[in-house]
């Protein structure tokens, strides 16, 4: 794969294998908005890198000296939702957003179980932090051992806690 083209017109062509639950809207309309070297798409990128890292990420590890960021991954992981889709809305506020925003490093490691599903832990920092991240994330697997190996089970047991 080579673009975003590429990557639809495969799906496309492996529908059944690809697309069994859900289709390719949100890539399909980005593909529309033209390409990455675009004026508009260009001035967009620099704010929000500016605000990710610059006044974000950046700005706050040096306001207090931080050598990583630690925060829950965000809610639990969900059920997927065979007619209504994933619900986006409780990860809303997920530092995968900033990180992803700003192109920066993060690591989500496993943090416990809430009602049989896995809820992680996020390490995040600064643009090439990525030995200091890996660092503090094993520490914190190795202190907890809150991993399981995953059971493959039909469906989740929510009555767990």
């Amino acid at each position: 794969m080579h673009s975003l083209k590429d990557l639809i017109a495969f799906n496309d062509a492996h529908r059944n294998q690809e697309m069994q639950y859900f289709g390719q809207e949100i890539m399909a309309m980005a593909e529309k908005n033209g390409p990455l070297t675009s004026a508009k798409y260009t001035a967009a990128l620099a704010r929000n890198h500016q605000m990710a890292r610059t006044l974000g990420i950046d700005a706050v590890m040096t306001k207090f000296k931080l050598d990583a960021l630690v925060a829950p991954t965000g809610a639990p992981a969900w059920l997927t939702d065979l007619v209504n889709g994933d619900s986006s809305a409780a990860n809303a506020a997920s530092p995968s957003t900033v990180t992803s925003v700003a192109g920066y490093p993060h690591i989500t490691v496993p943090a416990g179980y809430y009602g049989g599903l896995p809820v992680g832990m996020s390490f995040f920092g600064r643009a090439w932090s990525e030995a200091t991240l890996l660092k503090f994330a094993y520490a914190y697997e190795q202190a907890t051992k809150h991993r399981r190996p995953p059971t493959f089970a039909a469906t989740a047991d929510l009555s767990q806690r």
